[in-house]
């Protein structure tokens, strides 16, 4: 993606590849609008902002949902997947009910592919298709969920060895992510939930990753009208780039 590419602009490739860039500050949050038409935009999400108000969450507290609708100046905007509060990167908006419905259907029809970086602690392998069913809700039955991983870089770091993973799930369960790396025991760092807290801190302390380190860094579809290939790609964003730098990570793949 170039740095000149004008804002709002879409970019369209002889492979259909769309990858478009335009940048508006909204509140405390920049939002970051990574590809729009007249059926869909998407957006990267900031770590930390919710997509959806939750029911404990406060008024006064902004959401993805009402800050695109805002900037878009319409009353109404369609979440087609969510990502967890602390996950960066794409998420996909239908701009009406006809679309979402569409996506939807792709998305059941596991016709949607996703891309997502993550470091881990440990030495994760090489290669690994995780098939591990997990709850859709808390408490209930589980369910079919698999993720493939792929590593991509690795570093000595203190106090313990960390790895940079390529996941790429094949089902949509809640928290798969970060329930499959814990079940195998690489869990993601920075994850309050599901990680290792000690290291979470030491990680903080030692490098400046503060956040969870999970990024939503490519979505991939047909588009809901056309018929033509999206695909739909958020850099990975500076406070993760520069904790990873200072973990000595190769990041000349990106």
């Amino acid at each position: 993606m170039s740095p000149d590419t004008p804002p709002r602009e879409r970019v369209v490739s002889k492979e259909k590849d769309i990858v478009a860039a335009a940048t508006e500050i909204s509140d405390d949050y920049e939002l970051r609008i990574l590809y729009e038409d007249a059926a869909v935009i998407a957006v990267d999400k900031p770590s930390g902002l919710l997509i959806h108000r939750e029911a404990h969450v406060p008024a006064h507290v902004p959401v993805l949902v009402d800050l695109l609708g805002r900037l878009l100046g319409v009353s109404k905007v369609f979440p087609v997947h969510r990502l967890d509060r602390g996950t960066s990167g794409v998420v996909l908006f239908a701009r009406d009910a006809e679309a979402a419905a569409t996506i939807g259907a792709m998305m059941q029809a596991r016709a949607v592919e996703k891309h997502y970086l993550a470091l881990v602690r440990g030495e994760a392998p090489e290669e690994l298709l995780i098939d591990y069913p997990i709850p859709r809700r808390k408490d209930g039955p589980r369910v079919e969920a698999q993720t493939k991983l792929r590593c991509l870089a690795q570093a000595a770091t203190r106090p313990r060895f960390v790895s940079l993973l390529d996941l790429r799930p094949r089902t949509g369960r809640r928290h798969q992510l970060r329930r499959h790396l814990r079940h195998i025991n690489y869990p993601i760092i920075g994850d309050t939930k599901y990680g290792d807290l000690g290291l979470n801190r030491a990680m903080n302390e030692g490098y400046g990753l503060s956040r969870l380190a999970l990024h939503a860094a490519e979505l991939s579809l047909l588009h809901p009208t056309s018929g033509e290939r999206l695909r739909i790609t958020a850099p990975l964003p500076a406070d993760l780039r520069e904790a990873f730098e200072r973990m000595g990570l190769d990041l000349s793949f990106l």
